[in-house]
């Protein structure tokens, strides 16, 4: 009879442990992703003529545009950063990696489940601050508003955060004039390695892109890093007539012939299209640099 007391409780005991721990283990990730939180300094060397000083006016090479977009970047003129109304205006989330970067991310957190809700960003250039959602809430309806950082939802694929965000307003790929829209949907890849941080961007454009448009961005740890405010007052710079808007009407921009005669490649590799961002393309570079050199040298130093 003794033994036999122990038995009896033995399998509501058991069920009731078996219960508790199925619990446990339900609100744990199966995987602990790699969680990419923390202070991110950036890396220029990659593509660094670009991200310094900074791409030269009609220089579209690599890039999937068409002629739409073509228009819009031979119409755009620097000069237009002097107008009070674009003085203080941020990146767009999709350019935003791009920099000055200097960045930070972190998790919110739901205190009751502890589920990580949304990852929030701070890049130091006008200090954008972005929500990307980790919750499954779906994306707002098409005429919902369209802001600078956009609605942005998260998830996890193994160890790599992809990032869907929408409602973005007409922004750019290129800082030479060549545009994005505000149809375009963005999808990017943030992915950590150790002390290293890689932003996979591409840019689905129906209106300005061809093809989808990819690029990639590096950081590393820095855990000392401070991040200055960043306080921007518009001015004045030029006295303008009211209502003026510096551009290049169609066929007057004197400056897109620089680009292909600094470099000696013909006038047709500088305006950029889908075909210009594979490899093979330099095959056909070079039958059109050796077909007619002399002429080819002619165009690019007459205009």
């Amino acid at each position: 009879m003794y033994c036999a007391k122990p038995a009896k409780i033995a399998g509501p005991f058991l069920l009731l442990l078996s219960m508790l721990l199925l619990t446990m283990l339900g609100s744990v990730p199966a995987l602990a992703q790699v969680d990419p939180s923390g202070e991110w300094a950036p890396r220029f060397h990659e593509d660094q003529p670009e991200r310094i000083p900074g791409p030269e006016i009609g220089d579209y090479l690599g890039l999937p545009i068409n002629a739409a977009a073509r228009l819009r970047g031979d119409s755009w003129d620097a000069s237009l950063l002097t107008l009070p109304e674009h003085q203080c205006k941020p990146h767009p989330s999709d350019y935003a990696w791009r920099g000055p970067a200097n960045l930070r991310i972190w998790k919110e957190i739901d205190t009751a489940t502890q589920q990580v809700i949304a990852y929030h960003t701070h890049i130091s250039w006008q200090a954008p601050e972005r929500t990307i959602y980790m919750d499954g809430r779906p994306h707002p309806p098409e005429y919902a508003a369209h802001t600078w950082q956009g609605f942005s939802t998260g998830k996890w694929d193994g160890d790599i955060l992809t990032v869907t965000t929408t409602h973005l307003k007409v922004g750019w790929i290129r800082r030479n004039g060549i545009p994005r829209s505000d149809k375009a949907t963005v999808t990017e890849h943030i992915m950590r390695h150790d002390g290293y941080l890689t932003v996979m961007v591409i840019i689905n454009d129906p209106v300005y892109l061809t093809e989808p448009f990819v690029r990639t961005t590096d950081w590393v740890a820095d855990p000392r890093q401070q991040i200055a405010p960043y306080p921007c007052e518009a001015v004045v710079e030029i006295e303008r007539p009211e209502g003026y808007v510096p551009h290049h009407l169609p066929g007057t921009n004197t400056f897109l012939s620089e680009f292909p005669a600094k470099y000696h490649i013909p006038e047709e590799a500088a305006r950029g299209g889908a075909e210009t961002m594979y490899p093979e393309y330099k095959v056909k570079l070079k039958q059109m640099m050796s077909a007619s050199p002399t002429k080819t040298a002619q165009n690019t130093t007459a205009k």
